[in-house]
């Protein structure tokens, strides 16, 4: 299982929502953001750290990206799998602990794989439990696809062990104190892989369905040009209302409900397109790049003074009322 799977578990939402879009994605090179980088090296502590736990031998990891916020973080994260384990081992005389688990569903889907952050099954029961160290977006457990593919993975390479009948999957967002857990059965679980996600997941290998827009865009290489996100956030601007001229108040609820989504996918587009003019020097029809102001600072103040002073210009300083906090240290807040 080397280099990176086309239908891989992290995108698989995306994939059932919008098949055609990773036919579209592969268009794209492979980026890493500064917040993957950071989430990769926090994901590398806590395999060390558990490892470490078990007894492993295993080789502390270095990053740049360390910090005392992130460490506390992944040690928030490594607390609750430390209680997950020693739970396992007591319900079960052999538990399975799986760190950075490689898993396949090959066999049901081609191409399709990946790494579960952690996998713990005991004599009865799969849990999947994934490290999410974002701060943005509130990532749930419910029916959470990524998850569900790993837990179906999981089932089908140890369910021949286990007499599992559960599979309990659990997003950990500690820099936002967010734990998330969701159980499903495993005949649901199969039912589900059988029905839901090897038909779609064919249906997206093959590029076939339609395009759909939605929350699953947000980490989509082609959102920024992506023409069915265009026309989704477009329909706003061409709204019709009805009589009389003034909007009612259903439809400036509705523009409410969409002007910050409207506002951050023209951002997006924004500094897409600047990012291109500035590094690919591709050039826009209509619109040129130009080169920014800069505000101008003197490299020593006191000199400038000085020489300005010997020039005999003396009106060089100006005076302004100090701020309001300022002022209350200064004079001291009012006594009710």
């Amino acid at each position: 299982m080397g280099g990176h799977a086309r239908f891989s578990p992290s995108s698989g939402k995306r994939r059932l929502e919008c098949p055609p879009s990773l036919l579209l994605e592969e268009q794209f090179p492979d980026e890493e953001s500064p917040f993957a980088a950071e989430g990769s090296a926090g994901h590398a502590m806590a395999e060390y750290l558990i490892n470490k736990y078990l007894k492993k031998r295993t080789k502390r990891p270095v990053s740049d990206y360390y910090s005392d916020e992130l460490l506390e973080a992944v040690d928030d994260y490594v607390e609750y799998n430390i209680g997950q384990i020693e739970q396992a081992r007591k319900d079960c005389d052999d538990p399975f602990i799986g760190v950075e688990l490689k898993v396949s569903l090959a066999h049901r889907i081609r191409d399709c794989f990946g790494t579960a952050d952690m996998v713990v099954v005991d004599s009865h029961k799969i849990h999947i439990i994934d490290l999410k160290l974002g701060k943005g977006v509130v990532v749930d457990a419910e029916q959470n696809v990524q998850l569900m593919i790993y837990g179906l993975g999981v089932l089908d390479m140890l369910g021949f062990l286990y007499e599992i009948d559960t599979v309990e999957l659990t997003i950990v967002q500690p820099r936002i104190e967010h734990f998330s857990t969701w159980e499903i059965s495993a005949e649901e679980l199969l039912v589900w892989g059988k029905d839901v996600l090897e038909p779609g997941a064919a249906k997206a290998l093959a590029g076939e369905g339609e395009f759909k827009a939605g929350d699953h865009c947000r980490f989509c290489k082609a959102r920024f040009t992506c023409r069915a996100r265009a026309e989704e956030y477009l329909k706003l601007a061409q709204m019709e209302f009805a009589e009389p001229a003034l909007m009612s108040d259903e439809e400036i609820a509705e523009v409410l409900s969409k002007a910050d989504a409207l506002k951050k996918w023209a951002e997006e587009v924004y500094t897409y397109a600047q990012n291109e003019a500035v590094v690919n020097h591709k050039e826009w029809p209509g619109y040129k790049l130009v080169l920014g102001r800069s505000n101008r600072k003197y490299t020593d103040e006191d000199e400038v003074a000085e020489a300005a002073q010997k020039a005999g210009y003396t009106d060089i300083y100006k005076k302004s009322l100090i701020g309001i906090t300022e002022m209350e240290r200064l004079m001291g807040k009012k006594e009710i």
